[in-house]
């Protein structure tokens, strides 16, 4: 909290008071030479906050455990009305994600310096973003816990005299909002990514990933791996889909290129990922870095059009009106300082969002995988000219399950250079065929459970296109003229990651 005298300030109110969310963030002229301004100010500028009472937000709420990863103070809260929250510290203290041997050292203060880099009231712009561009959000909301609060009993050190954001967990029906629609539940990417790969019952919405997948690109927001999203589970019948639900929005507007060590360490040939927020969008391929295993899996399915056409909708819906609204989400004394060159940048970088989606298409065309499911799965792959191979996934029907096509795309040799089939473990049908004079690779791994693998394609040339990976017993193949034996006795051959640990 901001002493009195401390700025020249207004008076904060009986519920609320000036706090300064990192102070140990204020360095000489000399420092940040080396180490970049990064989002300082905003770190140091005191923001007039709500005091956080337990018994009274949201009608009283309570702690049910305490979380958190290495870097964050982190609580999960439930109130009145049984919805659960996440309640984290925005600053971090990254210490314990260094090796034993550099935590005593220099390293642990420059690592817990350039948090820095981060924007510390980021996410709340977000919401209104989200909202226009079609995109699930929660709503987070800055707390500052005083420095006399018990009330978080045994963590109350932990939290004192700190801001804190509370944010929605969407882990149940209680949960639910309005925006969810006729939602059937909420599951997190591990339950839903095995659910999909288990049962022919269970997909993902492509679309709407691809839309949330544009908004973290608009915002810079790089760190998008697997636990950082949430999905809305809907009953469709038979079948169950998910629809995705982006958290944990700290990453966003990240500044780390102003600096001479910064800018140097993020560069391409090292922590490339650590890609700065600016008026451009240079570098598509460091904003997926993080997300590579899910975008892999998630995305395989939208053609250039369907990626172009998607992005043309976010570009329209984000109009100069919504951006100006969502930037003016931060608190004042921030928006004076950051409000300007924030919603310049945000509209400039909507003008680009057509061709980062081709961006991102070709990036994710160069090799494609697809994946069936431990239940029978037809794969059909058709050859049908020198540039294009068509690739048609079927589940066969079942009882009281009808037949239907899971997935369905056909590729150009021009974009992709390789076509990767994983039956997993059921009993699976492959065919291969077609005759070209040039063809993409098409890898075939049957899985566990008794396969037919037929490959009728041929592909001229002395190099075979058609590798086929399985055990040598328990399997009907048909290599004809195209396909190179790849078959082993080893089992873990069978091998493919489901989880990206």
């Amino acid at each position: 909290m901001v002493q009195p005298g401390e700025y020249d300030l207004p008076p904060a109110g009986t519920d609320s008071v000036w706090a300064v969310a990192g102070r140990h963030y204020d360095r000489s002229w000399f420092y940040r030479l080396f180490w970049g301004n990064h989002h300082r100010d905003s770190w140091t500028t005191p923001v007039q906050l709500p005091v956080f009472d337990l018994s009274r937000v949201h009608g009283g709420m309570k702690v049910v455990k305490k979380g958190g990863g290495y870097q964050t103070s982190s609580f999960q809260l439930q109130d009145s009305l049984g919805r659960i929250f996440a309640f984290r510290s925005i600053d971090k203290d990254p210490v314990q994600v260094l090796a034993k041997f550099w935590r005593p050292t220099f390293v642990s203060n420059i690592l817990r310096d350039q948090i820095s880099s981060a924007n510390p009231y980021g996410a709340l712009i977000i919401p209104d973003l989200a909202e226009a561009a079609g995109v699930f959000h929660s709503s987070p909301a800055l707390y500052y816990v005083p420095k006399s609060d018990t009330s978080f009993g045994q963590y109350a050190e932990a939290v004192q005299g700190k801001v804190y954001m509370l944010e929605e967990k969407f882990d149940g029906m209680a949960d639910t909002l309005r925006m969810f629609g006729n939602v059937a539940g909420f599951a997190d990417s591990e339950d839903a990514l095995r659910n999909r790969y288990e049962t022919n019952t269970h997909h993902f919405d492509q679309r709407a990933f691809a839309r949330a997948r544009l908004l973290d690109v608009l915002v810079g927001d790089w760190d998008r791996h697997k636990g950082q999203w949430d999905w809305a589970v809907y009953e469709e019948g038979t079948d169950t889909s998910y629809k995705p639900i982006p958290k944990d929005r700290d990453q966003v507007f990240l500044k780390m290129d102003d600096g001479a060590i910064p800018f140097l360490a993020t560069s391409k040939l090292m922590a490339r990922k650590f890609y700065s927020f600016g008026p451009k969008i240079t570098d598509v391929k460091a904003l997926m870095i993080n997300a590579r295993f899910i975008d892999e899996r998630l995305l395989h399915a939208l053609t250039r059009e369907e990626w172009v056409a998607i992005a043309e909708d976010v570009q329209k819906k984000l109009t100069d009106e919504v951006i100006e609204k969502a930037v003016k989400n931060l608190p004042p004394t921030i928006y004076t300082l950051k409000g300007e060159s924030a919603v310049q940048n945000l509209k400039n970088r909507r003008n680009q969002l057509t061709e980062v989606a081709e961006e991102i298409y070709e990036i994710l065309a160069k090799e494609v995988t697809v994946a069936g499911t431990d239940q029978p799965d037809v794969f059909q792959v058709r050859r049908l000219d020198d540039d294009r191979t068509k690739v048609t996934l079927l589940r066969p029907a079942q009882t009281g399950i009808p037949e239907r096509i899971l997935y369905q795309r056909t590729f150009s040799r021009n974009e992709t250079e390789r076509l990767t089939l994983h039956g997993l473990s059921g009993d699976d049908e492959f065919t291969i065929e077609g005759d070209v004079s040039e063809g993409i690779l098409v890898e075939v791994y049957g899985g566990l459970g008794e396969d037919e693998i037929t490959d009728r394609s041929s592909v001229k040339g002395w190099r075979k296109m058609t590798h086929i990976y399985d055990t040598e017993r328990g399997n009907e193949i048909e290599f004809g003229t195209e396909a190179k034996d790849l078959t082993t006795r080893d089992v873990k051959v069978h091998a493919y990651d489901r989880e990206g640990n």
